[in-house]
């Protein structure tokens, strides 16, 4: 397989993940025309077309969704056998391919990344950041964020310091109006910020004190699939929100918004970096593991 050839392979990959060939190009540093040509070149030579096209949208053909259940973990193979040959060097160089939610994302981006980065200056990080789960393998990623729970059973685990909490906040001028809730069950009678997770299943808000379980279908004005969002409508007034603690502590610390109900949610697994069981793992992706360890053993001593 040549260099070409691996370049066309990730291309479908990428429209694949994207679904859109705009956004595939800035991924793969290439323009539009140049991308749509070499996947018209690619679906020449192999008799049949790998997506359906219109001037909206971009989706696979059924051939398409089997071409890239096949390629995606052979062009894993491909690159790390390419960075297995590039570890022999002294100094790790190459491309880390992270997926993961965007809080995700932003817990690792400081310090983590940043000092794999300063480490090591002939490394790049790639992150994409989306709220769905994805098939790391197969769509080409070297790692996964993600919550401990959410964590595929196949994959190696790697525990990123301490626990989350979740955070229940409202804004002050919420709460004026309408009263403080004391225990869960009192969210039923107030405006609730609803959240569709990525398999479009609402998100149930879970309690937990003195060994009691609480879970609420929460009900409001608005439903959404984006935190930021969720943040916006919270402080505007339109009602409480749940949120991850890291996500909306700068908001509580400055009086933007109120906690509540802090008791009811304790400490939980908290998040983790996970990868395929592979034997060779590239000179970076072991620095890499080697340094979130080191930063996470850290964390929680001075926990």
């Amino acid at each position: 397989m040549n260099r070409l050839a691996v370049n066309d392979l990730e291309a479908v990959v990428a429209i694949a993940r994207r679904e859109s060939f705009r956004a595939a190009a800035i991924d793969l540093g290439i323009s539009t025309t140049a991308l749509s040509h070499a996947i018209g070149k690619l679906e020449a030579g192999l008799g049949v077309r790998l997506f359906n096209r219109t001037t909206r949208s971009v989706s696979l053909t059924e051939a398409g969704r089997l071409f890239v259940e096949r390629v995606g973990p052979s062009l894993l193979d491909v690159r790390e056998a390419l960075e297995a040959v590039k570890s022999h060097g002294e100094t790790p160089s190459g491309t880390i391919r992270i997926n993961a939610a965007p809080f995700a994302a932003r817990a690792i981006m400081s310090p983590l990344v940043v000092e794999f980065l300063r480490r090591y200056p002939e490394m790049s990080v790639d992150i994409v950041t989306e709220g769905k789960l994805i098939d790391v393998v197969a769509d080409g990623f070297d790692l996964g964020v993600r919550v401990a729970g959410l964590v595929p059973s196949d994959m190696i685990a790697v525990p990123l310091g301490r626990p989350q909490r979740y955070a229940v906040v409202g804004s002050p001028r919420y709460f004026e109006r309408h009263g403080t809730p004391q225990v869960p069950p009192d969210l039923f009678r107030h405006s609730c910020i609803q959240v569709r997770l990525p398999d479009g299943a609402l998100f149930r808000w879970r309690f937990e004190k003195d060994g009691e379980i609480a879970q609420i279908d929460v009900r409001g004005p608005i439903i959404l699939d984006e935190g930021s969002l969720a943040r916006i409508a919270v402080r505007e007034n339109l009602g409480i929100g749940f949120f991850f603690e890291q996500d909306v502590i700068a908001d509580i610390a400055k009086g933007t918004l109120t906690r509540i109900l802090e008791d009811w949610t304790p400490p939980f697994a908290g998040l983790c970096l996970y990868y395929p069981g592979r034997r060779n793992l590239s000179a970076g992706m072991k620095a890499f593991l080697a340094l979130a360890r080191e930063m996470a053993a850290h964390e929680r001593t001075n926990a």
